[in-house]
C-alpha cells in the first residue's frame, strides 16, 4: 500500500507538472511575457487573454488618432493620445518590466522583508508611466513642473525604488540591495525625506491618494492663478497607484469625494485590482463596484482587463484618461498579485513576505530571467536610465526656455511665481504686518486673535492656503479678502473642505508637499484631531510645515458636553515628536505662533485656540513665544513658588499667585505657550526660568495632568482635568472641576 501510495503521488505530481507546462505555452504572450502557473491564476488569466488580440489590434489606430471622449457636461473634449512608446522593441519592454519586478524580488529577499507581490503585478504600468508618459527629470527632482508620482500602497516601496534606479535618479543598486536595512535609502516604506524621487510618505492605507488630491488641486490653482492663453507655464499631472487596502480606507472616499466635486483633471489614479489583501482574496470583506463609486464622486473611470501583459491597453487608458480635462480619472488595472510566480501568485502568500530562494528560482525560470540578483541587462539601462535623463533635461530645458518667455511677457506674474513658488523666499520684516495687543485691548477668544493673524499672513505670502471642515464661522479661518476654492474658481484660496477631517489633513499635507512652497492651514475643532490625528502624525513624520488650526480647546466651551471636550489631546499631540502644540494666552502669543508656525516650514504646527475670551497680558510678546516659555510676573528675581499656566488659564494663574503674594510670598507666573519650544531652549535660559532650587511649583491647565510633572517636579502640583468633562456652561465647569484661582492659591501653600 506506502508503494502504490508512492506511485500514485509521483503519477499526480508528473501529471500537474505537464498541465503547468502546457497552461504557461497556451497563455504565451506576443511579447513573450509569460503568466504565472499556478491554476487559480490560469483560470483568471484566460478571462482576459482572449481580448489582448482584438484590443491590440484596435490600439495601434487609436494611438496615431486624437482621443475623442464626452464630458459629464457632453461637451466634447479633443486631446492628444499619451506620447507614442519610444523606439524600443517588445523584446527589450519585456526586459524592462522584468528588471522592475526582479530588482523588487532581490531587494524583499535580501532583506527577508516586504511586500514584492505588487510590484510584480504593477509593473507593466508603472514601466508605461515611467518610462513613456511621465514628463520628469531624474537629474532634478524638484522640478516645478515635473509629472508627480505617488505609490499610495506603500508596503510596495520597493517598485518606487526599483523606478527610481531604473530611469536614473540618485539610487545605486547598492541601496536596493540593502532594503530596509539601517541607513539605507530605500525604507521598508517609501519617506520623502529619505529618498530623492520620492514625492510624499506613505505606509498607512489610503493616505496617499488623499495627498495626490492635494497635489493635482495645487495644479489646479496654479495654473488657474498663472497661465496665460498664450503662454501655459503650469502643466503637470499627478498619478498614484492604489490598491484595495487604499479603497477600503474612508479617508480615500472623502478625498476623492473632493476630487470629483473640485473636478481635478490632471489627476489620474491607478487601482491595482488584484483582489488580494492579507487575510486572503477580498471577497471575504469587500466586494462592492469600486468603479461605479468612483463614477458616483463625479470621476471618470476606464477598466484595463489584462494589466499583466497588456501594455497597449495601459498606453490607451492613459490617452483616454488624459482626454477628459473637467473630472479626475480612475483607470482600474486589474492584475495578478505575485505575477509570474508559480506558486504564490494570486494568493495572500506574496503579499508581505519574500518569495523564498525555492520560489524566487522558480519565477526566474517561468520569466525567462537569466541575470543574477541585481543584475540589469545594458539594454534596459539605455532604453530607461538614458533615455529618461536625455528627456528629462530637454523636458526642463524646453521648460526653462517658457519660464523665460513668460518672464519677459508678464514680468510681475513671473516675478511673484519665482520668488514665492519656486524660491520660497520669505519677505523681509514680514511680521511686521501681525498686529500687537496691549491689556487695554479688549480680551477676546485666541480664536479670534487666530482668524486676524491668519488674514495678516494672508496679505504677506500669497501661498497662504486653506480652510475648515465645516466649522469656518467657528473656528474663524475665513481669509476676508479671498473667494473659495472651486472648479470654476480655482485661483481662489479658500477651500472648504466639507465634513471630511482625516481627508483634509492629508490633502492639505500634499498641498506642501506639491514642491510650490505652499504654506497650508486646515482647521476643525480641537476634539476631531481624534479623525485626522493619522495625518497629522505623517505631517510631522514627512517633516512639512502644514499648520493645523484647532479651537475649543477645554471644557470651556462649555454646553456642548464632553463629546466636544477635548482632555487628554494637548498631552498625546505633545507627546508626538517633530510638530509644535501652541497653546496661546492671548493676542501677543497667538501672533508670535503664527510667526514660527509660518516661517517653520519642516515641522507642523498646532494652533490650540480658546471658545472663550482673554485678556490680554502685561509682558506678553510676539519674540517670547519664540522662548516656548517666559515669565509674565514676578515679584522678585528669588520666588518662594513658581506657577506655570498656558492658554486660558494664564489669567487665573496671575490672579491666584497674586493672591498669594498677597500674604507676603515671593511669586512668579510662567507662560508656557510651546513645549516643545522650552525644551529646545539652552539649559541657562531653562534654568533662569525655571530655577531647581525653587521645588515648590505649581501648574494649571484646562486638560490631562499627564506629563506636568516633568516642569513642576515630585515635590509640585498639577491642576487640571483628569475626567471626562460634562455639560454646562464654560464657567460653571471651571468651577466644578476646579479650574479656578482660589486652586491655585491653595496649592501653592501646599508646595511650599
Amino acid at each position: 500500500r506506502e508503494r502504490e501510495r508512492e506511485r500514485g503521488s509521483l503519477k499526480k505530481e508528473v501529471k500537474r507538472k505537464e498541465n503547468m507546462e502546457a497552461t504557461r505555452m497556451s497563455l504565451k504572450t506576443p511579447t513573450g511575457v509569460r503568466l504565472g502557473l499556478r491554476p487559480t491564476v490560469s483560470r483568471r488569466a484566460n478571462r482576459v487573454t482572449a481580448k489582448v488580440q482584438a484590443r491590440r489590434a484596435s490600439s495601434a489606430h487609436a494611438r496615431s488618432s486624437k482621443v475623442v471622449a464626452n464630458s459629464a457636461s457632453n461637451k466634447v473634449v479633443n486631446a492628444a493620445v499619451a506620447a507614442a512608446p519610444p523606439q524600443v522593441t517588445d523584446e527589450v519592454i519585456e526586459k524592462c518590466i522584468n528588471a522592475i519586478r526582479f530588482l523588487s524580488i532581490d531587494g524583499v529577499e535580501s532583506a527577508n522583508s516586504g511586500h514584492p507581490g505588487l510590484p510584480m503585478g504593477c509593473a507593466p504600468m508603472a514601466y508605461v508611466l515611467w518610462n513613456e508618459i511621465m514628463n520628469h527629470n531624474p537629474s532634478n527632482p524638484k522640478w516645478i513642473n515635473r509629472d508627480r508620482f505617488i505609490l499610495s500602497a506603500g508596503h510596495g516601496s520597493m517598485l518606487v525604488y526599483s523606478l527610481l534606479h531604473l530611469t536614473g535618479y540618485n539610487l545605486p543598486i547598492e541601496e536596493l540591495s540593502s532594503f530596509r536595512q539601517w541607513g539605507s535609502k530605500c525604507a521598508g516604506h517609501p519617506e520623502n525625506f529619505v529618498t530623492e524621487g520620492v514625492e510624499v510618505t506613505t505606509g498607512p492605507l489610503g493616505a496617499g491618494i488623499c495627498n495626490a488630491v492635494g497635489f493635482a488641486m495645487m495644479e489646479k490653482h496654479l495654473a488657474a492663478k498663472f497661465n496665460k492663453p498664450d503662454c501655459e507655464l503650469v502643466d503637470n499631472y499627478t498619478y498614484c497607484i492604489m490598491g484595495d487596502g487604499c479603497n477600503m480606507e474612508g479617508m480615500s472616499n472623502e478625498a476623492c469625494s473632493l476630487a470629483g466635486h473640485w473636478g481635478l483633471g490632471k489627476l489620474i489614479a491607478f487601482y491595482d485590482d488584484n483582489s488580494i489583501s492579507i487575510d486572503g482574496h477580498t471577497d471575504i470583506s469587500f466586494t462592492e463596484d469600486v468603479s461605479a463609486r468612483y463614477e458616483a464622486l463625479g470621476w471618470h473611470t476606464i477598466h484595463v482587463k489584462n494589466g499583466n501583459t497588456d501594455v497597449n491597453a495601459i498606453r490607451d487608458a492613459i490617452a483616454e484618461a488624459k482626454a477628459v480635462t473637467d473630472k479626475p480619472t480612475l483607470i482600474k488595472v486589474t492584475t495578478i498579485i505575485g505575477y509570474g510566480s508559480p506558486n504564490k501568485a494570486d494568493s495572500h502568500d506574496v503579499h508581505g513576505a519574500a518569495l523564498g530562494g525555492d520560489e524566487v528560482a522558480a519565477t526566474r525560470e517561468n520569466l525567462k530571467w537569466d541575470y543574477a540578483p541585481f543584475e540589469i541587462p545594458d539594454e534596459v539601462y539605455a532604453a530607461m536610465k538614458t533615455a529618461s535623463i536625455d528627456k528629462g533635461a530637454a523636458a526642463e530645458a524646453s521648460w526653462n526656455d517658457k519660464l523665460a518667455e513668460y518672464s519677459s511677457k508678464y514680468p510681475e506674474e513671473a516675478a511673484e511665481f519665482k520668488s514665492f513658488y519656486m524660491n520660497g523666499e520669505v519677505p523681509a520684516n514680514w511680521s511686521d504686518v501681525l498686529p500687537t495687543f496691549t491689556p487695554e485691548d479688549a480680551g477676546v477668544a485666541t480664536r479670534i486673535h487666530s482668524q486676524t493673524m491668519l488674514n495678516a499672513v494672508a496679505s504677506a505670502f500669497p501661498t497662504f492656503m486653506g480652510g475648515s471642515a465645516d466649522l469656518a464661522p467657528s473656528n474663524m479661518t475665513l481669509m476676508k479678502a479671498f473667494g473659495d476654492f472651486q472648479k470654476d474658481t480655482p485661483a481662489e484660496r479658500n477651500v472648504r473642505f466639507g465634513v471630511r477631517e482625516h481627508g483634509m489633513g492629508s490633502i492639505a499635507n500634499g498641498m506642501a508637499l506639491y514642491g510650490a512652497n505652499i504654506i497650508p492651514y486646515c482647521a476643525t475643532f480641537f476634539i476631531f484631531t481624534d479623525y485626522m490625528r493619522a495625518a497629522m502624525r505623517l505631517a510631522a513624520l514627512s517633516e512639512v510645515g502644514t499648520i493645523f488650526v484647532m479651537t475649543h480647546d477645554s471644557i470651556g466651551l462649555g454646553e456642548d458636553g464632553p463629546t466636544h471636550q477635548p482632555v487628554e489631546h494637548l498631552a498625546s499631540f505633545r507627546c508626538m515628536p517633530n510638530i509644535y502644540t501652541f497653546r496661546p494666552a492671548d493676542g501677543n502669543e497667538t501672533a508670535g505662533a503664527y510667526k514660527i508656525a509660518v516661517e517653520s516650514r519642516n515641522t507642523p504646527s498646532i494652533m490650540v485656540c480658546s471658545r472663550q475670551g482673554l485678556p490680554n497680558l502685561e509682558a506678553s510678546s510676539i519674540d517670547n513665544v519664540a522662548k516656548g516659555a517666559y515669565t509674565v510676573y514676578e515679584t522678585n528675581a528669588s520666588p518662594d513658588v513658581i506657577v506655570i499656566g498656558t492658554g486660558s488659564e494664564v489669567a487665573i494663574a496671575l490672579e491666584g499667585a497674586k493672591a498669594v503674594e498677597a500674604e507676603g510670598k515671593s511669586v512668579r507666573v510662567i507662560s508656557m505657550p510651546c513645549w516643545e519650544i522650552f525644551d529646545a531652549q539652552s539649559d541657562e535660559y531653562k534654568e533662569s526660568i525655571l530655577p531647581s532650587s525653587v521645588t515648590a511649583r505649581v501648574s494649571i491647565e484646562a486638560g490631562s495632568t499627564f506629563g506636568w510633572e516633568k516642569f513642576v517636579g515630585a515635590k509640585g502640583k498639577s491642576i487640571g482635568v483628569d475626567t471626562f468633562g460634562a455639560s454646562a456652561p464654560g464657567p460653571v465647569l471651571y468651577e466644578k472641576f476646579g479650574i479656578t484661582s482660589e486652586a491655585v492659591a491653595a496649592a501653592c501653600k501646599e508646595v511650599m
